[in-house]
C-alpha cells in the first residue's frame, strides 16, 4: 500500500511538471509568433499598422462625454495673440547651433521620421484638437452595436492607448515644438517628414496646420534636422493641385535653410516629397505630373522633385513605375499587415527598385495598437515586447541596404506608433500603456542606436 501511494504521488507531480512543461512551450510559440506574425490579407479598409499588443490594458467606457466646456472666441483671439509674441520672441532668442551640437547625437539624414502637428488644446487653440478623437464605427452594423460610441474627453481620456509626457499638448504650443525637436535629434534621426495639408485643409478631426510650417523649420534649423513634406490625400487631389501645392510649398518654404533636399546619384540636389494614399489616383493621372511627357509634367522645371509613393500591395509596385514616381516607402510600422509591410517582402522589393531606377525606403516602428479610437480592431494590434519589435524590424530594414529609412512614428499616438516619450498614467476611465519597464525615452534610445549602427553598416556597403 505504501509503494502504492508513492507511485501515485509520483504520477501526480510527473503529471504536473509536464503539463507547466506544455505551458511553457507554449508560452515561447507565441511570443515567436507576436515577433513575426503570419502574413495577414489586406482586408482592412484603413491604412493600420501591424504590431499585436499582447496585453491590451485599456478600459474603455461604453459611453463617452460629449460635451466640452470651449473657450469662447475672445480668449481664442488672446490666446493666439499671445502664440504669435512666443513664437516671435523664440525665433530672436534662439541659442547658437553649436551649442547643441556638443549636447546632442549627430543628426542622421537617411533616417526620416513621420511627425503630425495637428494636436491641440484649449489653453493654445480654444478647443481640445484631436485628443478627442471619435471612437469609428466598425463598417459592419452588427458588429459596430457590440462596441463603445462617442468620443474622448480629455485631457484624462485621450483618443491613444498611450499616454504623452508632455500630456494632452498643442501642436502650437512653443515648449512642445522645442521639446519635440530636442528629442528627435537626440534619436539622431535627421530628417522631419511632416504631415501637411494645402491652405485651408485639413483631415476629418483637425484643422489646417500650414501656418505651423515655418515655426517647425525654425526649430528644426536649430537642432540641424531637416524638414521634408507628407503630403497628405486631401480632397480632389490629381496631378494638377499637386503641382500647385508643390510650387507653393518649394516657393514659400524651399529656401529656408531647414528644407531638406536629397542628394541623387547624379550629384542633383532635389526637394523629396512622400505622398500618402498615392495609390488611390490612377497612374495615368500621376503620368501627366511625373513623366517628362506628361501634360502636367513638372520635371526638368524648378519645381521637380523627388516624389516617393506609398506601396500597400505586391501590385502597386508596377502602378508606381509607370506613374513616373521616384521610389517608393511602405509605412505601415506592421509587419504581416498588409504586402509592403511585411518584412520579407523587402529583398524582393528592393530589387525591383533597383533593377528599375526607384528609391526603396522600408519603414520601421515600434508596435501598434489603435483600439483608442477603433475598439473593434484587436486583430491589427502589435506588441512592442520591450522593444525588441521595434529592433527586429531595424534588423530587417538593413539586410536590404536601403539609401533611407523611415520611421513610423514620432507621435502618431491614435495608432501607438510613437517613440515619442510616453509615461504611465491611471484614471478612473482607463489604465494606459506605457514603455515599463524602460524609461520613457527609451524608443528615442533605440532608434539612436540603430542610426549609429545604420551609418557603421551603410559605410561597408560603399566599400
Amino acid at each position: 500500500i505504501l509503494n502504492y501511494d508513492i507511485m501515485a504521488r509520483f504520477r501526480r507531480r510527473t503529471c504536473i511538471i509536464l503539463l507547466l512543461f506544455i505551458l511553457f512551450i507554449c508560452s515561447i510559440m507565441m511570443a515567436l509568433k507576436t515577433l513575426r506574425p503570419d502574413r495577414a490579407g489586406f482586408g482592412d479598409p484603413f491604412g493600420l499598422g501591424l504590431l499585436p499588443e499582447l496585453q491590451q490594458r485599456t478600459v474603455l467606457l461604453d459611453s463617452k462625454q460629449n460635451s466640452l466646456n470651449r473657450v469662447q472666441g475672445d480668449t481664442v483671439t488672446h490666446v493666439s495673440n499671445l502664440h504669435s509674441i512666443a513664437v516671435n520672441t523664440m525665433k530672436a532668442s534662439m541659442p547658437p547651433i553649436n551649442k547643441l551640437e556638443e549636447e546632442l547625437s549627430s543628426p542622421n539624414y537617411n533616417f526620416h521620421i513621420f511627425y503630425y502637428t495637428w494636436y491641440g488644446n484649449p489653453q493654445f487653440d480654444g478647443k481640445y484638437i484631436h485628443w478627442n478623437h471619435p471612437l469609428l464605427p466598425h463598417w459592419d452594423p452588427k458588429i459596430a452595436n457590440n462596441y463603445p460610441k462617442g468620443r474622448h474627453n480629455p485631457p484624462e481620456d485621450i483618443g491613444a492607448n498611450f499616454y504623452p509626457e508632455l500630456g494632452s499638448y498643442s501642436s502650437k504650443d512653443p515648449t512642445v515644438i522645442e521639446a519635440h525637436m530636442k528629442q528627435m535629434r537626440s534619436a539622431s534621426t535627421g530628417v522631419i517628414v511632416l504631415s501637411w495639408y494645402p491652405p485651408g485643409m485639413a483631415d476629418e478631426n483637425g484643422e489646417p496646420t500650414d501656418d505651423l510650417v515655418p515655426v517647425v523649420l525654425d526649430n528644426a534649423y536649430k537642432y540641424n534636422l531637416k524638414v521634408t513634406f507628407h503630403i497628405e490625400p486631401y480632397k480632389d487631389r490629381d496631378d494638377r493641385s499637386m503641382y500647385h501645392n508643390v510650387k507653393y510649398i518649394i516657393d514659400k518654404y524651399g529656401s529656408h535653410p531647414a528644407f531638406y533636399r536629397h542628394k541623387t546619384s547624379t550629384g542633383r540636389s532635389l526637394p523629396m516629397f512622400y505622398v500618402y494614399d498615392s495609390y488611390v489616383t490612377i497612374p495615368e493621372i500621376w503620368a501627366n505630373l511625373l513623366t517628362v511627357s506628361g501634360s502636367q509634367s513638372i520635371r526638368n522645371t524648378p519645381y521637380d522633385a523627388l516624389f516617393i509613393a506609398l506601396l500597400v500591395e505586391e501590385r502597386h509596385k508596377h502602378d508606381i513605375h509607370r506613374s513616373g514616381f521616384d521610389g517608393m516607402y511602405t509605412y505601415f510600422a506592421t509587419n504581416g499587415f498588409s504586402y509592403g509591410s511585411s518584412h520579407h517582402n523587402w529583398a524582393s522589393l528592393k530589387a525591383f527598385c533597383d533593377s528599375n531606377n526607384l528609391m526603396f525606403i522600408p519603414s520601421v516602428g515600434p508596435g501598434y495598437i489603435d483600439t483608442s479610437i477603433r475598439p473593434w480592431n484587436n486583430h491589427n494590434t502589435r506588441n512592442r515586447v520591450n522593444g525588441k519589435y521595434y529592433e527586429t524590424a531595424f534588423s530587417a530594414a538593413l539586410l536590404v541596404r536601403p539609401e533611407i529609412i523611415s520611421i513610423t512614428s514620432f507621435n502618431e499616438w491614435h495608432e501607438g506608433t510613437q517613440i515619442e516619450k510616453a509615461v504611465p498614467k491611471r484614471t478612473g476611465q482607463v489604465v494606459y500603456l506605457d514603455y515599463k519597464p524602460h524609461k520613457p525615452n527609451v524608443y528615442l534610445e533605440l532608434t539612436q542606436k540603430w542610426s549609429e549602427k545604420y551609418r557603421k553598416e551603410q559605410e561597408q556597403w560603399l566599400m
